[in-house]
């Protein structure tokens, strides 16, 4: 089993910065990937961006390439999500998740963390 935690949600005005954690813990032994995704009230969640644990190789959603940046730290377990030029569209929770293998989905979930934009 993998736990993540999420943390560093709030509000923030429009045109503001968040910077979101995501504690990893557990059988962490293998990890291909992690990810960042996001879902607004009556919307589907959707992906925001990955990075590779290894290579640090990163993806991200073109709503938010530019003004996100993913990033982890491979000795303390942490993914970061930093978010500058935040916009009310950006209010959702945010989740990350645990991918093990290329070509497999992400298997472990936090359980979120309430990110709110007022314009």
């Amino acid at each position: 089993q993998v736990q993540l935690v999420e943390s560093g949600g709030g509000l923030v005005q429009a045109g503001g910065s968040l910077r979101l954690s995501c504690a990893i813990s557990g059988r962490t032994f293998r990890r291909y990937a992690m990810g960042w995704f996001r879902q607004a009230p009556g919307k589907e969640r959707e992906f925001v961006a990955q990075i590779t644990w290894s290579g640090g190789f990163t993806s991200y959603a073109d709503s938010v390439k530019g003004r996100f940046t993913i990033s982890r730290d491979t000795v303390n377990n942490t993914v970061y999500l930093q978010m500058n030029s935040l916009n009310p569209e950006d209010t959702a929770v945010y989740f990350c998740a645990h991918r093990s293998q290329p070509g497999l989905g992400y298997t472990y979930w936090g359980q979120g963390t309430q990110v709110t934009v007022s314009s």
